[in-house]
């Protein structure tokens, strides 16, 4: 499964920031946009190809059985030495308002567990993100 299809680090960011990206089930032009611009800034876009990733991804996506261990698959890859900016940039993924649901909570939690992240960080890093979503929303500090 998706052990046979992402075996390096690029491929496992990718694929966890899709797993962000599509935890509601939709993957809209605005996270598309937000994602595309990631892949740029960490230059990913030049090492894979982004859409053979995304149809890979969507292959096994329904087929994941624990993803606690998916993530914690995809987190060994990756080998970061940033935890808190890539736990940042998936709290950014997962919303595209200043709310969090369940879904989404539930799995940002599992990122931070893997990235070995206390509860103290990982809240003040989702309000912040949140926080700055709510000002690019309604313009006001």
């Amino acid at each position: 499964m998706y052990t046979s299809i992402v075996n390096n680090q690029d491929q496992a960011l990718a694929h966890l920031f899709f797993h962000c990206c599509l935890e509601d089930e939709n993957f809209t032009l605005a996270e598309m946009d937000d994602l595309s611009a990631k892949l740029v800034i960490l230059g990913l876009n030049t090492r894979i190809n982004t859409r053979d990733e995304l149809v890979s991804y969507r292959s096994y996506r329904a087929e994941i059985p624990d993803e606690q261990l998916y993530i914690r698959y995809l987190v060994s890859l990756i080998k970061p030495v940033n935890e808190l900016a890539l736990y940042s940039w998936c709290v950014e993924l997962c919303i595209d308002d200043p709310a969090l649901d369940a879904r989404e909570e539930a799995l940002l939690h599992k990122i931070a567990v893997e990235l070995s992240l206390d509860n103290i960080d990982a809240t003040v890093v989702r309000n912040c993100i949140a926080q700055r979503k709510a000002v690019e929303l309604k313009k006001i500090f």
